[in-house]
Order: C-alpha cells, then sequence, then structure tokens
C-alpha cells in the first residue's frame, strides 16, 4: 500500500460546471434544468453511509423511532377528512390541533431519508403506504385536496371566494394553513425522490392543482394578505415540482407565493427582521433560493445572500441558533437575550438546508464553516440519547438546562423537524467539483466518519476519524486505474481554533497504478478559544476548534444553581482552561471561575444537567461592584418578603393546591426560569390569596415583557373587577409587575380572597408568573 505525501493548498479555483435541476438532490429526476451554475455539488444521500460515531449513533437512535410511529395514526384525521373511518387513533400535541397532518408530512420526509441512508426496506414499507392511503383520500375527496386541517374545504372555500382575514398566525381564524399543506408538499416530494414513489408525485400533482384552482381568483392584493399568515416554504414545494415535471403552472404559482411585505426590504439590504418570527421567514427564502436556481433571477439570489449574512453575523448565537421566544430581536443585540427559550431547532434545521444552496453555488468556505458550527452546536445536541426525543428550544441562559418532546403526545414544529435532522447526516459530508484541468474532486467538508460510494466513477472513498477528540483523519479510496483524482479537505479559519486555514488536498494521478490508497490528514492542532456577545465584549463563550464547550452546572433537580462567571483579565482561555489529561474532550478552569472552578465538556454532549454556554467575565475592581450589586438585591429581597401577606408560586403543583387553584381552558408551564399559567380562548383560573382586614394592601403580579397578541384579560376579586390588563410586549426582554390597588371594601373584614383572570372572548388570560398580596409601605 502506498503512502502519499501531504500537499497544502493555499488557494484552489473551482470550474463552473453546470448542475443538475435539483443541485441539493442530484438522483431526483427532472425535467428542468438549473438556469445557474453550481460550484459544488452534494452526492445523492444513499451513496454516502454513516461509519461509527456521535453522527451514527443518533441516526441509529432515531431509526429506531421512525420505526415505533404507526402510519394509521398519522392518518387519522386525512381519512376522516375525506369522509373515510380512521384505523387508529391520532396521536396527541399539534396533530390534535388545527395544525394538524404537519407532522405527517415530517414523517414522510423523515423516513424517505433515512430510508436513502441506510436502505433499511422498514422505512420504505411506511412510505408505500402512507402515499396509497392518501391517494385513497385524495381520491375520495374528489377536488384534489388532501389534509388533515379541520374544515379545511370551509375554509379554502371562503379563501377562493376572496374573503381572507388574518392576523399573522392564523388564516380566517385557522392556524396557518398553507405551512402545513408545505410539509404534507414536501414530505411527498421526498417520497418521490429517495423512495422511487411515483404514486406520491401524483398526490403532488394533484393538490398543487387543487391550490392553483383555489387562488386563482385572488387578486395581488389579496395574495399578499393572505401571506400576512406564515405559510412555511410552499413556494420551495411548487418550485420543486416544476423542476420534476416542467409544468410551468407550478412556477407560476411559486413566484405568486412572494411575502412583498418582509422580501422587498430585505431585497433592498434592509434589516426588517428584528420582532418578527424568525421561523416564519427562513422557508420563504428557502423557496427564494431554489427559485433562483430555477429563474436564475439575480434579485432573488441577493435577497438570500443578504439575508443568510444578517442571521448567521448579527442575530445567530455561539451555537449557530437563533432567535428568542421564536422571535428576532435587533441586530448585533444579544447580551439580554438569552433564557430558557433561545433557539429554537426548527431555526437551525431551516439555516443549514439555505446553507446548502449557497455553498453549492459559490463553494465559499464561510458556508461550510457555519454548517459545521450549526450541526455539532445546535444539531447534534439536540436529541435525548436516552430515546431521540428532541428539543424545541436550546436554552442559553446560565443555569438552564434542555428539554425534550415525548414520543406520541408532543408532535410541535421541532418534533417534526427533529425526524428529519438525524435522518440526513450523511448528506453534507462529501461533495463534488471539477478542478480547471477537468480532474475530478471530491471535497471533504465535514469530518464525520462516513464512507461514499461514488457509483457513476467507480470510485469509494472511507473516512475514518475521531474527530474532534483528534484532528487526524484518514482516507482510504479505491478507483479504477487510470483515473485521476483529488480529494480535498475544505479548510477553516483561523478565528475557528484551528492553527493553519489552508485546504489539505491529495491528488492521485493517473500513472499511479494502484487502484487502493490509504493517507493520513491533520487538520492540524485544535486549540482553545472565545467568542463574545456581540455587545458585550467581556460575555464569552468558549469553544475547542469549531465545538462549543459548556460548564456542567449539576443535576437539573437543584433548581438554586450558582452561576460562574471568570475573575481574568487574560484573554487567551489556553492560559486558564486545561485538558483533563485522561479524557481527551473534559477540561477544566484553572484558579479564574467563581464561586468555584466548572469542568467543560462540548455542550452537544450536554444532557440532564444543567449548564453555562456563556460566561460573565470581570477585573477585580468589576467583581468587587458585582458583589455589591448582589448584596443590595438580597437586601430588596428581604425587604419585600417583610411587606409580603401571601405569594402563589404559580405553576407550581402543591402551591396552586394549597391556594385552591381552579380553571377552565388553563396550562402552566417553564419560560425564563420561572413557571407560569395562562388561560387561552376566553377561559380563565382563579385562586385563594390571603389578606389581613387590618390594614391596606396591594395585589402585585408579575408578567413577561414579551408576551404579545390576543392577550386581553380581567383581573376579578371576589367576583369584582378591579383591573383590565393587555399584554402587547410591554417590556421586551424582561419581566415587569403591576401593582393592582385593593379597594378597602374588597377585604374588609377578610382573611381571604378569590383572585380571577378572565380572558377576553377569543383572548388569552396571562401568562402570569408571580402573584403576591403586599402591605402597603408606610
Amino acid at each position: 500500500m502506498k503512502h502519499l505525501s501531504l500537499s497544502l493548498v493555499f488557494c484552489v479555483a473551482f470550474l463552473c460546471v453546470s448542475a443538475s435541476a435539483d443541485s441539493l438532490d442530484p438522483r431526483a429526476p427532472h425535467v428542468v434544468d438549473s438556469a445557474v451554475p453550481m460550484k459544488v455539488k452534494p452526492f445523492p444521500l444513499e451513496q454516502v453511509q454513516l461509519l461509527d460515531g456521535p453522527f451514527k449513533a443518533a441516526q441509529d437512535r432515531e431509526l429506531g423511532y421512525l420505526l415505533q410511529i404507526e402510519p394509521d395514526r398519522m392518518l387519522a384525521r386525512f381519512r376522516k377528512n375525506a369522509g373515510l373511518e380512521p384505523k387508529g387513533e391520532v396521536y396527541g400535541g399539534w396533530e390534535k390541533m388545527q395544525i394538524a397532518g404537519h407532522s405527517l408530512g415530517h414523517y414522510l420526509s423523515g423516513c424517505s431519508l433515512m430510508y436513502a441512508s441506510t436502505g433499511d426496506p422498514r422505512l420504505k414499507e411506511k412510505v408505500d403506504y402512507i402515499v396509497k392511503e392518501l391517494a385513497e383520500c385524495q381520491d375520495a375527496g374528489k377536488d384534489g385536496l388532501v389534509s388533515a386541517i379541520p374544515e379545511d374545504r370551509r375554509l379554502f372555500g371562503e379563501i377562493s371566494r376572496g374573503d381572507v382575514r388574518t392576523e399573522g398566525f392564523d388564516l380566517n381564524g385557522y392556524w396557518v394553513p398553507w405551512y402545513t399543506l408545505h410539509k404534507e408538499f414536501a414530505g411527498l416530494i421526498d417520497a418521490y425522490r429517495y423512495c422511487d414513489n411515483k404514486q406520491a408525485l401524483d398526490v403532488a400533482k394533484r393538490l398543487g392543482d387543487w391550490a392553483i384552482e383555489i387562488t386563482k381568483n385572488l387578486d395581488d392584493a389579496l395574495f399578499e394578505k393572505m401571506l400576512k399568515c406564515e405559510h412555511g416554504g410552499i413556494n420551495e414545494s411548487l418550485a420543486d415540482l416544476y423542476a420534476i415535471t416542467g409544468e410551468k403552472k407550478y412556477l407560476d404559482l411559486a413566484e405568486r407565493f412572494y411575502h412583498h411585505a418582509v422580501l422587498d426590504p430585505l431585497s433592498q439590504g434592509v434589516d426588517n427582521l428584528p420582532g418578527k418570527h424568525a421561523n416564519t421567514q427562513i422557508p420563504k427564502i428557502i423557496g427564494l433560493a431554489r427559485l433562483y436556481e430555477l429563474t436564475g433571477k439575480e434579485s432573488y439570489r441577493k435577497t438570500v445572500e443578504f439575508f443568510w449574512d444578517r442571521v448567521v453575523n448579527h442575530h445567530s448565537y455561539a451555537t449557530g441558533g437563533n432567535s428568542m421566544d421564536e422571535h428576532f430581536g435587533q441586530p448585533d443585540k444579544l447580551n439580554d437575550r438569552l433564557n430558557n427559550q433561545t433557539t429554537e431547532t426548527c431555526n437551525t434545521y431551516n439555516m443549514l438546508k439555505l446553507t446548502r444552496h449557497l455553498y453549492c453555488w459559490t463553494g465559499d468556505e464561510k458556508y461550510a464553516a457555519f454548517y459545521e458550527r450549526a450541526i455539532y452546536n445546535h444539531i447534534l445536541g439536540s436529541q435525548n440519547p436516552d430515546d431521540a426525543m428532541v428539543t424545541y428550544f436550546v436554552p442559553l441562559k446560565s443555569g438552564m438546562f434542555k428539554t425534550y418532546s415525548t414520543p406520541f403526545d408532543n408532535f410541535t414544529c421541532c418534533h417534526g423537524t427533529g425526524m428529519e435532522n438525524h435522518a440526513k447526516y450523511g448528506d453534507s459530508v462529501f461533495y463534488r467539483s471539477k478542478d480547471e484541468d477537468g480532474t475530478d474532486v471530491i471535497h471533504i467538508n465535514l469530518l464525520i466518519p462516513a464512507e461514499l460510494d461514488w457509483k457513476e466513477k467507480g470510485i469509494k472513498v472511507r473516512l475514518t476519524t475521531d474527530f474532534p477528540s483528534s484532528s487526524k483523519f484518514y482516507v482510504e479510496m479505491i478507483r479504477p486505474e487510470h483515473s485521476q483524482i483529488k480529494i480535498v479537505w475544505e479548510g477553516r479559519p483561523e478565528s475557528w481554533g484551528y492553527i493553519r486555514s489552508q485546504m489539505l488536498a491529495l491528488t492521485i494521478p493517473k500513472t499511479n497504478p494502484e487502484t487502493k490508497i490509504t493517507n493520513e490528514f491533520d487538520a492540524d492542532i485544535l486549540r482553545l478559544r472565545t467568542e463574545s456577545m456581540p455587545d458585550n465584549p467581556d460575555r464569552i463563550a468558549v469553544f475547542y476548534g469549531p465545538v462549543l464547550l459548556a460548564a456542567d452546572l449539576g443535576p437539573i433537580d437543584e433548581p438554586n444553581v450558582e452561576i460562574p462567571v471568570l475573575l481574568t483579565a487574560e484573554k487567551d482561555p489556553q492560559k486558564w482552561i486545561k485538558k483533563v489529561s485522561d479524557k481527551p474532550l473534559v477540561f477544566e478552569t484553572v484558579d479564574v471561575a467563581r464561586p468555584k472552578q466548572v469542568k467543560l465538556i462540548p455542550f452537544y454532549e450536554m444532557h440532564h444537567r444543567r449548564y453555562a454556554v456563556y460566561f460573565d467575565r470581570f477585573s477585580q475592581e468589576q467583581w468587587q461592584q458585582r458583589e455589591e450589586l448582589l448584596r443590595k438585591q438580597r437586601e430588596e429581597e428581604e425587604r419585600l418578603e417583610k411587606l409580603t401577606i401571601d405569594r402563589l408560586r404559580i405553576g407550581e403543583m402543591q402551591p396552586e393546591r394549597d391556594h385552591k387553584l381552579t380553571g377552565e381552558k388553563t396550562d402552566s408551564g417553564e419560560a425564563f426560569g420561572r413557571k407560569w399559567r395562562h388561560a387561552t380562548d376566553g377561559g380563565w383560573f382563579a385562586f385563594e390569596m390571603k389578606v389581613d382586614p387590618r390594614e391596606s394592601q396591594k395585589l402585585v403580579c408579575t408578567y413577561w415583557g414579551g408576551d404579545g397578541g390576543n392577550r386581553t384579560f380581567d383581573v376579578l376579586v371576589d367576583g369584582e373587577k378591579i383591573a383590565t390588563q393587555k399584554l402587547d410586549r410591554n417590556a421586551p426582554d424582561k419581566f415587569f409587575d403591576v401593582v393592582y390597588e385593593l379597594p378597602e371594601k374588597l377585604i374588609q373584614g377578610k382573611e381571604k380572597i378569590t383572585v380571577r383572570f378572565q380572558a377576553h372572548p377569543n383572548n388569552m388570560a396571562g401568562g402570569l408568573f408571580d402573584c403576591r398580596i403586599l402591605k402597603q409601605e408606610q
């Protein structure tokens, strides 16, 4: 076996080659060729098999979960809407709500992707069965519509007649119906792409024809009004239908799903994202990227590139994730936007999809680098290693912990994308291009153990590594004789923790007679580094190369966790962090952390523990000031406790029992490190509070200042209204208190009162985060 020397390539020129219609899936049959050249192309997913490592383990867990899902339960509402008898009980979570059916689309995609990744025939059986059942439902419905959306034909009948009403998250009172249909479209197209199910394409085309018919009478103003309601990436699916079939009617409708109010400012280089629901926007941009590939319209490309830059470089955290409370904030203002609802996992799923488009167009290393950041630090760490369940949010506030969905009663958007995330890790490990002299180039884009079988060329490449534990990786290649091939590892910038930024390349000339070659590469020594918040240089995250590290703060059932800070003026973390010698990816601080030193591990390995990923750094003088501030905070808490007659820790089981809480259409949960309770759709909740009949008092309620929408409610005491409260982003990104004076007549002669929060019709009451009865201060 011959060992060839390693060469360093400081720059590389790519030849623009013609691309297939679906640049991100070369295997998919298509009619329409791409209108723009691609610098690099991915390999078909079924040609890449993962090898042992953390990504393969995540894939295997996801495979086990996908096989547990019962298709008949996913199909229950589809059959009911078609007038057919359901064969199973509908699953829980969002599948019991107006968004029903979105999970089936994700499940179709997840099974199709996993079939391409593993070849497991059980997955194809599930896909084929679901498609057959959808076709039966479509036949029974007669008009082409097949959906699980309640009262779907009544809803879309109104739309067809020009009766369009929306407040953003509803369309004529129904929750995001085009969004739901996009998931179904995408699942059907994936079933066609990856499982060669031609019936799936037929169902998708008939559904597309129905969509054309439903919207044909809407003028531009009504169509734009309709697009105010979240509609997912319906433009992407319609563009894919055009590419596959060549029928321009689908392209025409795809381009009508252009939301001018959002996309026009972006096309002019205006960052209009602050305050917008993040994952409403990203799929629109993915669809625009697909439309650019099919039409060549430069305005589409300009918009896509600007959006990607703003999200990645001005609205994203250390994980590569973005948003808090599902919304974008002000650009480069992230320091105060840390809570337990940061970085929605759906958003990162979609940003990775978008990034693949941009990387194919340009071959630019910055896109590969972002992909590496997000897939390691968010997506890989979003799966529970115990049961394959997934996160909705990945909290980044210190002291938080990850929470996961449940298998059968928690179907949400992120549960849906989670069924896809861990089924397609192989789709971006290898790419291909041609060099200037026509040499085939295989790009190693991610250091994930995997084997490529490039069947058309008779070439096999096996990549083995235990990266990031080691920067070494090994490439074994089998190729036909008398063919020249170049294998390239995409370099990374020094700022990402690699000592060198050069690209590493291995070229095997035609004259080499051997067909099996093994070579050792070295991505060079990884180093510890820090990244600061854009608006606070002293709030930092710690990385080892591209891998985000997190401090282990103890078990999740310990709520009073001490948040570590760093007391050092030294910027270089290699001076105050050291490796634990017998563990390759375990580190610990040295003499800088307060109140005690902390252990650091990769964030993707952090599960079922409280953690910190951002650390505040202080000088000695700053730390003294911080201690003084903490002292004042403790004094204020003591003062408040002295004034408190009664306090309800809302959302906690025993305190709510003690206060005899009752209600209708009410629910509770946790956000921003605190419990909450609200009532929906005109509902209410009520509880008893102690009072002192001898002196005047006030009711103090704590709300989250970022809550808005339809949240108008009355506050009543023993049946008498004392206030009407409206929550409309009153104090963005922080809690705020509202004081309600208690009239003397309502507490005179009483030791208890009943406080009731009553939502107005079609509104919510709350969320309420805390409630106290306080004495009036003298």
